[in-house]
């Protein structure tokens, strides 16, 4: 409620609301520092090899990323990694046609059963042998897997005519048949749109036709004419003809036809009648090799990716070019097709590439590429939503947390870049490179807007930027100086000097007062280089430094060292405060090539990246092991160790090594194993003379397992890592919110006013009437609720309703009249939910400006309409005094009588006349006058 008189209250309340809003990213994180950590998306890489899987729906990429398998959702525009991870890396995934059970299979046959839905493993199965070839049948009961030469059909768990709804039944997997005619390995299955038959194609040069149980009159057919390997084999919509295309670009369609030549009334037996080839098409594509290729049989579309990186669609039977266009530098190596027969998606292994393409309006859907070579560095930017990732391939990568995939990257670099940094204020990054260079980038107009450089030519491994963002520091290996430039000039300030070795870290005080820097020559600096002296304190070590990490509140720094120490030492005495010794704690898992334990390898033993939680609880820190160590900064306790990845296929992930992969010639892994391919392709070696990092042809084999980088985000709920498997995220709240109003209750609109009206119960009503989601039902409720329960209701709210409770009420405010209860509901809100609000800032940044433009609007205006009550006002006091003017009488004033309303009465001869403040001035110790 509102006084009329009152002019103050015309911004007052509204600005307490907006401050309320502005509140929510200033709230402190809890007091008391969480550590159930969980792994919760994988980003920087989104395609490593195998197969891709649309959905049933065709709205879903399924890709698999190492030993771990990405989902993402092209209409929502969102993507999340499923939890489980295999020992190897996946080589085939297969889905159900309902869409809700994936099986995906690693090097090695093993395979995991999951359930998409609730993202939860059901069953572990081994092939045991390498899978080349996977498909589900449409009619959901069986799949049929190439094993090598070998094909097997197996009964899927899930069965329709057992269970309509699609729900697993926890039964083994039941082998139904084996058939080991083909004499290469099986390349591709196909099955026909009845699940009665399927095709298989070979690097044998042929294709065969199965059926799945016995049929009568039907044998086996082979299907051959090909002169190098099939790639694939597909049944047309009608099944009357079969499509095999092979890897010198030839494609045959075949008929069940008689011979050439033989008139119908010569017909006189079945056995005339075979399947024959009738026409032959060729891609001619200058010397490329097939790579992939894919048919979809209701639009009769068949696309072919090649290996110089260009893709081809056709339509068939007549096959007639659509067009083609070259989409990677290397070759293609698997392309699907969406149900609806729009979408087009591409995967190539050697750039991390995954593109999807609608061939009608010729755009992109999806268009994302990992890191090619290793990451060194990330920072979260100051609102948390966005991780900023740099690497060795001079590429600078833009994550959105929220959607998981890259927004931007910038390439301006032309040498690995290894440190960034955002300015605590504004959206302005900068890195540093190996290239001599210090960059500022503007991530509203994604743009370099600022390039330092020193006088002579210096790779740059560590930089630091003032709190402030007017003063940026680098160090170099090359040299043992720091060197400071002013952002706003870009001139070199100043050049630090009394290190006697390569700086290795720096690091500014959060309050913009010190910079402290690690160096190899066993010592850490404090500088204070805003005063006239720039003298350091220097404090000694016991081996070379690291990295340096400031707390919070800039009173404490810890200190990693190459004997894997960690040190905290007071900035303001210069003493070392406590340690602990993190050898034990991150020394894990034996490389291919070392000769000693895991436990006696010193090269793991040292953290090369810390970094401090948000409260300054606990500190974080990873190096060239598969741990993350997670301590406590006041009692010096390992509080968890987290495993960035149990995959095989990368170096340093098993405590022993097997025996039997050593080999007289040294480890199995190391064996160059290139001249035994099959294909001549894969026996050019492509790579450059003495290349080991930055070239697509020498991709090691067996790459390193190590934690280059780890953050915290502002909020404080989540971390995230640069691992050798991508941008690891461990959150606190990965799990699916609970809703203990979903349990045994009947929500009917009849319950939900029996609670409301007989229980009085009205946090129970709100969240049975939002689980109806009837609009009438839920405004009744709504405008129910006393203005004194508002607070307790929203306090004891459901999380899981809030983001809908709040773009209710914001659109309530836009059209109730109810100004000050909205008001009420909104404060409350902010109040009672505010720092869940500021965790899932990503999740509700649409309501929450809903709910700014909603309040924006009704202080506008309220304004508007105390404005013109005051114009009435004033004009109803003037038209009075000249009607009393022309009369000869005295003056007149406007007053409330006693039933609210307002009467002109005539001033005494003694009292002079009384103005529009004057009432207002008066009225202010009076009575509130509602709006309504």
């Amino acid at each position: 409620m509102f006084k009329l008189g009152d002019s103050s209250y015309q911004g007052y309340f509204f600005d307490l609301i907006v401050i309320s809003l502005v509140s929510v990213e200033k709230t402190p994180p809890p007091p008391t520092m969480k550590t159930d950590f969980k792994f919760s998306n994988l980003l920087g890489t989104v395609y490593c090899q195998g197969n891709l899987l649309f959905s049933p729906d065709g709205t879903h990429l399924f890709s698999p990323v190492g030993n771990r398998v990405t989902v993402f959702n092209l209409v929502d525009n969102k993507s999340y990694t499923l939890p489980f991870a295999h020992r190897k890396n996946i080589s085939r995934i297969g889905l159900t046609p309902q869409g809700n059970i994936l099986l995906s299979v690693d090097e090695d046959g093993h395979a995991i059963l999951t359930n998409i839905p609730r993202r939860i493993v059901l069953y572990h199965f081994s092939f045991k042998s390498k899978v080349t070839a996977l498909s589900f049948a449409p009619s959901g009961r069986h799949f049929a897997v190439g094993l090598g030469r070998k094909i097997e059909v197996w009964h899927v768990p899930s069965t329709p005519d057992t269970n309509e709804e699609g729900d697993l039944e926890f039964a083994p997997f039941v082998r139904h048949h084996t058939h080991t005619q083909h004499f290469d390995d099986v390349r591709h299955i196909e099955w026909s749109h009845d699940s009665r038959f399927f095709l298989s194609a070979s690097k044998d040069l042929t294709a065969r036709i199965w059926s799945l149980n016995a049929e009568e009159g039907f044998t086996p057919t082979v299907l051959s004419g090909h002169k190098q390997g099939v790639v694939a084999a597909w049944f047309s919509k009608d099944q009357e003809t079969i499509y095999t295309v092979s890897k010198d670009g030839a494609v045959f369609d075949w008929q069940y036809v008689a011979k050439p030549g033989q008139d119908e009334d010569e017909i006189m037996d079945e056995e005339d009648m075979q399947w024959r080839i009738v026409d032959k098409h060729y891609f001619m594509q200058n010397g490329a090799t097939l790579r992939c290729a894919a048919f979809h049989p209701e639009s009769n579309l068949l696309v072919a990716g090649f290996s110089n990186g260009i893709f081809g669609l056709y339509e068939m039977p007549d096959f007639n070019q659509i067009h083609t266009l070259n989409i990677s530098q290397n070759e293609i190596d698997f392309v699907t097709i969406n149900k609806s027969g729009e979408w087009l998606a591409f995967g190539a292994s050697k750039l991390g590439q995954l593109l999807v393409w609608e061939w009608q309006s010729e755009s992109y859907i999806l268009k994302q590429q990992g890191h090619f070579d290793a990451m060194n560095a990330l920072v979260y930017s100051p609102d948390g939503q966005r991780i900023v990732t740099t690497a060795d391939d001079g590429k600078i990568k833009v994550w959105d947390i929220e959607s998981g995939f890259c927004i931007v990257t910038f390439t301006e670099h032309t040498s690995g870049i290894t440190a960034c940094e955002f300015a605590k204020k504004g959206n302005v990054l900068f890195t540093a490179s190996l290239d001599g260079s210090i960059r500022a980038w503007d991530l509203i107009r994604y743009r370099n807007f600022r390039t330092f450089t020193a006088p002579e030519r210096l790779s740059f491994s560590c930089m630091a930027v003032d709190p402030s963002g007017e003063v940026v520091a680098a160090g170099s290996i090359d040299s043992f100086d720091i060197h400071i430039w002013s952002v706003q000039t870009g001139q070199l300030l100043d050049r630090l000097t009394g290190h006697e070795g390569p700086v290795s870290s720096l690091a500014f005080a959060p309050n913009g007062g010190l910079l402290v820097s690690g160096s190899w020559d066993k010592t850490a600096r404090i500088w204070s280089i805003f005063n006239r002296t720039q003298t350091s304190e220097p404090l000694q070590l016991m081996s070379d430094v690291l990295d340096i990490a400031f707390r919070p509140d800039s009173l404490q720094i810890a200190i990693s060292t190459l004997d894997g120490q960690l040190t905290f030492w007071s900035v303001s005495e210069a003493t070392q405060v406590s340690g602990v010794d993190g050898r034990r704690d991150v020394s894990g898992g034996r490389r291919i090539t070392d000769r000693r334990t895991a436990a006696n390898v010193s090269g793991t033993k040292s953290f090369n990246t810390i970094r401090y939680s948000m409260d300054g609880s606990c500190v974080l820190a990873g190096g060239n092991s598969k741990y993350i160590c997670l301590y406590s900064a006041t009692t010096m306790v390992l509080l968890k160790k987290f495993t960035v990845s149990v995959n095989l296929a990368l170096s340093g992930t098993q405590e022993f090594l097997n025996s039997k992969l050593v080999t007289e010639a040294g480890p199995a892994a190391l064996l160059d194993d290139q001249g035994e391919a099959s294909d001549l392709e894969d026996r050019i070696d492509r790579s450059l003379p003495g290349a080991k990092r930055g070239d697509p042809g020498a991709r090691r084999k067996n790459p390193e397992v190590r934690v280059t980088g780890v953050a915290f985000s502002p909020s404080g709920t989540s971390f995230c890592a640069c691992s050798t498997e991508g941008l690891l995220i461990y959150s606190l709240d990965s799990t699916v919110q609970f809703d203990p109003f979903d349990l045994n209750m009947e929500i009917t609109p009849a319950s939900t006013l029996g609670v409301l009206q007989n229980e009085k119960d009205y946090l129970k009503a709100l969240v049975m009437a939002f689980r109806l989601n009837e609009a009438g039902l839920v405004q009744r409720v709504f405008q129910a609720i006393p203005y004194k329960d508002i607070g307790l209701v929203v306090e004891n709210f459901p999380t899981v309703y809030v983001a809908r409770l709040l773009r209710y009420v914001a659109a309530q405010t836009e059209q109730s009249p109810h100004v000050e209860f909205c008001m009420l509901w909104i404060k409350a809100l902010v109040d009672k939910h505010g720092a869940w609000l500021m965790a899932n800032r990503g999740k509700v940044d649409v309501e929450l400006r809903i709910v700014s433009r909603a309040v924006a609007k009704m202080r506008d205006e309220i304004r508007r309409l105390a404005d013109d009550n005051v114009y009435t006002v004033e004009y109803l006091i003037g038209q009075a005094n000249s009607k009393a003017a022309q009369a000869g009488k005295g003056p007149k004033t406007i007053e409330w009588n006693a039933n609210g309303d307002l009467e002109v009465k005539a001033l005494p001869s003694t009292q002079k006349e009384v103005t529009m403040d004057d009432i207002l001035e008066e009225e202010s110790e009076g009575e509130w006058i509602g709006i309504e």
